[in-house]
């Protein structure tokens, strides 16, 4: 049996090692933010090992399979690129959100991972075509770039800061991954869904309007959101939200 010309098996495959791989975050998020070692002998010594949390484990599976089905299986390691690039990525966002949710941090170790393996994929499409190497390139510019001086105006205009700066580094790593138009849509995204949000939390009073919304959630979502979402659909979409309904 096939879907979308790649054998159910492939897909049980992908299923499985999304599972072993979620368990894997729950490790991560137990180890991280306590500055511990990912990779260490403990993980073998099973009283210290963290429960494993089957809702992450399901998600990251699911997440497998469905990038597998978006992004299909080529013959040769160059078209199998994205599938391998967002493979690698998705356990590491589902970290950040789970630690940024629970602890308000998105450990400096995990943002350094996704940048370091972010110009690994950077300078591979860079060997393909130069063109895509430097668009990636000036995506992590421009993702950092963009939230460092909302982050700097915030502490300006209010203060304290609008965000924190594990957020500025979050969006230049995830720029390399993305390239200059795709980050773009994820800041917008990740601001529409923060606001909504936030408006929601606080009106039905799980936040108080002095207390703080961790950013990082809403960058996990609207990068989802851009993986599995084409770009020219994505932002005719935003541009009817913002226009009120009013572009055609």
């Amino acid at each position: 049996m096939y879907i979308n010309d790649i054998h159910i098996l492939y897909y049980v495959g992908a299923a499985f090692l999304g599972g072993i791989i979620g368990y894997l975050v729950c490790w991560c998020n137990e180890r991280l933010p306590e500055y511990k070692k990912v990779f260490s002998k403990e993980i073998l010594q099973k009283e210290k090992r963290p429960e494993a949390n089957f809702a992450i484990m399901i998600v990251n599976a699911l997440m497998y399979v469905a990038l597998l089905y978006f992004c299909g299986l080529k013959s040769n390691w160059i078209g199998n690129l994205p599938l391998i690039k967002y493979a690698v990525l998705t356990p590491m966002l589902l970290s950040a959100l789970v630690i940024d949710y629970r602890l308000q941090i998105i450990p400096n170790r995990l943002n350094l991972t996704m940048f370091e393996i972010g110009l690994i994929f950077t300078f591979l499409y860079g060997i393909i075509n130069i063109n895509m190497g430097m668009n990636m390139l000036l995506g992590g510019i421009a993702g950092a770039g963009i939230f460092l001086v909302i982050t700097l105006l915030g502490g300006l205009i209010a203060g304290k800061e609008a965000m924190g700066f594990g957020d500025v580094k979050l969006m230049g790593a995830l720029g390399l991954y993305f390239g200059l138009s795709n980050i773009i849509a994820i800041s917008v995204l990740s601001f529409l869904i923060g606001a909504i949000a936030s408006i929601v939390l606080i009106a039905t009073k799980i936040k108080k309007t002095d207390e703080y919304i961790p950013f990082g959630p809403f960058i996990v979502i609207s990068t989802f959101i851009v993986i599995f979402v084409p770009f020219g659909l994505l932002v005719n979409i935003l541009l009817k939200i913002f226009t009120l309904g009013m572009y055609k």
